[in-house]
């Protein structure tokens, strides 16, 4: 002004009241935006894409355009970013994205981060619209033949396998002939091979039990992403719980997550166990001896028992080995630690269980599942692990 520059001061002027026009511009309320996803499927399978649906409805006044990115994690792909467009009250608008993850897990979608500036770039606000979603990426399952699978012969909800050879596995509850009995439960096949009539016990059908036991000790595994032991140990669980459903077995999930939730005491589906093996987590406070006591009850009671553990300490082996009730059945997936990157183990650590007349397969990160499923059950009790 001073120099006689008029049009400079006119720019000037301008320039220092432009940020606070901008700013009283800019809206005050935050919108009022109502967030709702829908994922396609739920539950994804290892490398399977799948793609989320988000629905934006406003529920309060009329919004103005907005950069908006949902937040993802890493392993399900990019973070989309997309313009949500002015919504006038009641309006919705909706975003499809794809995601997918080749490891297992239990995933977050969102929240949504809003963004917005003025024309100028010189006010910019964000706001977080804190709507959560899961997404649930199974573990790998492997197909593991059609071979039938025998249960334990011990206990009272054991297999009975001489009753399932002679009369079927539908039949074996069977007793004898009670006065008022019903004539139409009558089993022939069992009264001629009795020489007494003999009716079927229908409202308590055999069960065949089994309990699956995955070792959790932070310490114990090794190896890292998809190739690490622990995931081999989950997969190997998984694959043999959905085996073992197909063959009409009842099924336990011992995990120390299941021992702390008490949901290890009750039978479990196969869309429960595959629920919870996506979720499970190597934990630095857990402890094999306690999941060795935990199947005490299991079998005692006459339980084929399946476990993935490590070859990680001796004295923990051992406990888990005592576990076994002669008689019953018992299976376990050894991994070893060395072959996962881990270090060297005491030589006698691997056959622990086989000298306490557990079946055991010794397995490695190359080791295939169903490759380790059909030496587990051809292999010896005797000796060493294999």
């Amino acid at each position: 002004m001073t120099l006689g520059y008029e049009d400079i001061t006119r720019i000037g002027v301008a320039l220092v009241a432009l940020p606070g026009l901008m700013l009283l511009l800019m809206p005050r309320r935050p919108p009022t935006v109502r967030v709702v996803r829908d994922a396609e499927p739920e539950r994804l399978a290892p490398e399977e894409r799948g793609a989320v649906e988000v629905r934006f409805t406003n529920v309060g006044r009329r919004t103005s355009v907005y950069l908006a990115e949902e937040h993802l994690d890493y392993q399900l792909g990019d973070r989309p970013r997309f313009i949500l467009p002015r919504m006038e009250q009641g309006e919705e608008r909706r975003l499809r994205y794809p995601v997918h993850s080749r490891h297992r897990g239990a995933y977050m979608l969102g929240p949504v981060l809003l963004r917005q500036r003025d024309p100028f770039g010189l006010t910019f606000r964000t706001l977080q619209l804190s709507s959560r979603s899961e997404v649930l990426v199974l573990p790998r399952v492997y197909a593991l033949g059609t071979d039938r699978v025998r249960g334990s012969s011990r206990g009272s909800e054991g297999e009975m396998p001489q009753m399932v050879a002679l009369h079927g596995e539908d039949d074996v509850s069977i007793r004898s002939y009670r006065d008022g009995d019903e004539l139409r439960r009558v089993h022939w096949p069992a009264t001629a091979h009795r020489g007494e009539l003999m009716v079927r016990q229908e409202d308590r059908p055999a069960r065949r039990r089994a309990l699956l036991l995955l070792d959790s000790r932070a310490s114990a595994h090794h190896g890292t992403g998809s190739a690490s032991s622990y995931e081999w140990a989950v997969s190997a669980i998984a694959s043999v719980a959905r085996h073992l459903v197909a063959n009409g077995f009842v099924v336990h999930l011992l995990t120390d997550a299941s021992l702390r939730d008490g949901t290890a005491a009750h039978a479990v589906d196969i869309d429960s166990v595959l629920d919870a093996l996506a979720r499970v987590q190597p934990e630095d406070d857990a402890r094999l001896d306690r999941l060795a006591g935990a199947a005490s009850p299991f079998t005692a009671g006459g339980v084929l028992l399946i476990g993935a553990v490590v070859a990680h300490d001796e004295e923990a082996l051992r406990t888990l080995a005592a576990v076994r009730q002669p008689g019953s059945r018992a299976l376990a997936f050894v991994l070893d630690p060395a072959r996962f990157g881990g270090p060297e183990t005491d030589p006698a650590a691997p056959g622990v269980l086989a000298d306490a007349g557990w079946r055991t397969v010794s397995c490695g990160p190359h080791t295939e599942v169903p490759q380790a499923w059909v030496g587990l059950r051809a292999g010896s009790t005797a000796g060493s692990a294999r």
